[in-house]
């Protein structure tokens, strides 16, 4: 049986990375050959297996050809006659092109050790533009790689243009669009993610309410980038060096500032109330996206709540109260600290203002504490009915009094 190891675990060996999760690819052989080998079939679209000692995924070499619009109208050839090289030209980019025999030999025939040495994204072939996924795909590469120095070559930006332009996107579900965002935010440069949809104009179709952020002037002297869309974009990178791999944090933080789109122009560049206006957009943007319930959650609460977070010096101790009640943070204990994290990478996602302090984040996090050691066991004995929640309220405010030196 001639076996390649192919795609991530030879990319991430050529750059110097963790190899993740190792895929073969099986040339010469049918799904009657391999199961006789105790090889276990478990494709649903195409003949992949998993080896019956190591457990790894093998699949037998095959060809696309488009048969319909979307990502899912392929016909599927796996026939033994199909070649390696065959297999390696229906892949998306050069760098995922590349196999490995067992020797250790490569097997290169798009260049994709060059594009790797010269940090280039690119195409592998015409057939790219079957596949609309592929331009979330690249985004995605450009979130994971940008900070490496990789760029996307302008022939692919070209195609992924044309993509745009003929309306494949349009083709996309929902389910799979929030698992490239997922995945984007948790990456170490999502604005990469953000910049690369947004050159290509997809941005406008998968995220519209992120893309009306772009040329939405704010007040210089807070924001020196000026540019919204360019302060998410830095926003969502300081998230992510805050909290790397937390796709809960990147999903707030890119979504906290989607009011700033509907400001009237006659305001500009001040966005007075953004924080509330920001709250229907981004109802509408979990809806279509199918977001997970406690995505949206938090990001609603960082949407309403960050200004609040950003003036905590100024706030009374039963206004930060208040304000834990509204966030659930009493019974979601861990809500508190993700918001102040999200309020932190806002403040700090400004252009070179990302690394001042934010004194905030502590002091609503000790608040918080203080707070939910409260204990009903603290209370006067004998209270009932409302009475008990009253009192539980005026100890938590004296708990933060204690700790904060806030006035009640």
């Amino acid at each position: 049986m001639k076996t390649f190891l192919v795609g991530g675990a030879v990319r991430d060996r050529l750059l110097g990375l963790e190899p993740g999760d190792r895929d073969w690819v099986v040339v010469g052989e049918s799904q009657a050959s391999m199961e006789a080998a105790g090889f276990k079939p478990v494709g649903r679209d195409f003949p992949v297996f998993l080896h019956p000692d190591s457990g790894e995924e093998y699949a037998l070499a095959r060809t696309e050809r488009k048969s319909g619009r979307g990502y899912r109208g392929f016909v599927v050839d796996a026939d033994p006659s199909v070649t390696l090289d065959q297999d390696l030209g229906r892949r998306d980019f050069t760098i995922n092109a590349i196999a490995q025999d067992t020797d250790g030999t490569l097997v290169d025939p798009f260049g994709g050790a060059r594009d790797i040495e010269a940090r280039v994204l690119r195409h592998v072939g015409a057939a790219f533009v079957e596949d609309p996924l592929r331009v979330l795909r690249a985004a995605r590469f450009m979130a994971r790689f940008a900070a490496l120095g990789f760029s996307v070559a302008p022939e692919t930006m070209a195609l992924m243009r044309q993509m745009v332009d003929a309306g494949e996107l349009a083709e996309l579900v929902p389910e799979r669009v929030w698992q490239e965002l997922r995945r984007s935010i948790a990456s170490e440069r999502p604005s990469a993610f953000l910049r690369t949809l947004h050159d290509c104009g997809a941005l406008a179709v998968v995220l519209p309410e992120v893309e009306a952020l772009y040329g939405v002037p704010q007040r210089a002297e807070y924001h020196p980038e000026v540019d919204t869309g360019v302060h998410v974009e830095l926003v969502c990178d300081v998230a992510a060096m805050l909290a790397p791999g937390d796709d809960l944090i990147g999903f707030a933080a890119l979504t906290h500032d989607l009011g700033k789109a509907l400001t009237p122009e006659a305001v500009l560049p001040k966005h007075l109330g953004h924080e509330q206006a920001g709250v229907a957009p981004l109802r509408a943007l979990c809806e279509r996206l199918k977001i997970p319930a406690e995505h949206r959650q938090l990001a609603e609460v960082a949407c309403r709540e960050h200004l609040n977070v950003h003036r905590f010096e100024e706030l009374r101790a039963s206004t930060v109260v208040k304000l834990i009640e509204r966030c659930d943070g009493f019974r979601k204990r861990g809500r508190i600290a993700q918001l102040a994290t999200v309020c932190e990478a806002d403040k700090r996602g400004r252009a070179g203002l990302q690394d001042q302090p934010y004194p905030q984040g502590d002091a609503l996090r000790a608040a918080h504490a203080a707070a939910c050691a409260v204990r009903a066991g603290d209370l006067p004995e004998g209270l009932q009915g409302p009475a008990v929640g009253e009192a539980m309220r005026k100890a938590r405010i004296a708990a933060v009094v204690n700790a904060t030196g806030k006035k009640p």
